[in-house]
């Protein structure tokens, strides 16, 4: 345990340097991810079920392709810039907050909206003050497991040099070091636990009580 505090006493800057670089990634990545993953899931909840049952597994292909390969294919076409991580990472954010906004939106019962009809709301206001509320348990789901995904993801950015708390892990992998894999996995682990924790705070505080009732069933 000293070992350990005293690498990380002796790595302070570096470890607070790969943090930050870690975190830019997993914000920028997330918040990308997020915005995109609401807009296509209220699109997708617009077309035919038919097309949904279609375009989901489609779309879930991207989660089956390996971060490894796919940031590789793109440092090839990108170079080494952040973006070319950020890019990488939004594309696999964007799934899970996709699919639990679509799936939100799709089980609102009929009678809410027909409510909201008989108010004289218009479509949009019928979404906005609605269907969204409604589906908001689901969609701040799919923001956590976006969320703690892409903290796991981010390691990544070190295969193409661009930092993170990945360049610990996998330099203790080569060098066989366990310290610098502990250093690095560590706070990679807090972090993801950490955001968890305040994703989880903010459903409580826009999801009223009835509704996460309802969703955690």
């Amino acid at each position: 345990m000293s070992a350990f505090l005293e690498f990380l006493q002796a790595n302070s800057n570096m470890l607070q340097q790969a943090i930050v670089t870690h975190l830019f990634y997993v914000f920028v990545s997330v918040a990308i991810g997020f915005v995109l993953g609401v807009l296509f899931g209220i699109l997708l909840s617009r077309l035919p079920s038919k097309y949904a049952t279609v375009l989901l597994p489609v779309l879930s292909v991207f989660q089956t392709i390996p971060g490894v390969v796919f940031i590789g294919l793109l440092f090839l076409q990108l170079g080494m810039v952040p973006i070319t991580v950020i890019i990488a990472l939004s594309i696999y954010a964007t799934f899970p907050i996709l699919k639990n906004t679509y799936t939100g939106l799709s089980g609102v019962e009929a009678k809410y909206i027909e409510a909201a009809k008989g108010c004289g709301m218009t479509r949009l206001q019928t979404l906005v003050k609605v269907e969204l509320p409604l589906a908001m348990p689901s969609i701040i789901g799919g923001l956590r497991l976006s969320t703690v995904y892409t903290v796991s993801w981010a390691v990544l950015a070190s295969m193409i040099g661009l930092g993170g708390l990945g360049n610990f892990v996998y330099q203790g992998v080569e060098s066989n070091n366990d310290l610098l894999i502990i250093t690095g996995a560590i706070p990679a682990a807090i972090i993801a636990v950490a955001l968890g924790a305040l994703i989880d705070l903010l459903q409580k505080r826009v999801v009223p009580r009835g509704l996460r009732k309802e969703a955690e069933k």
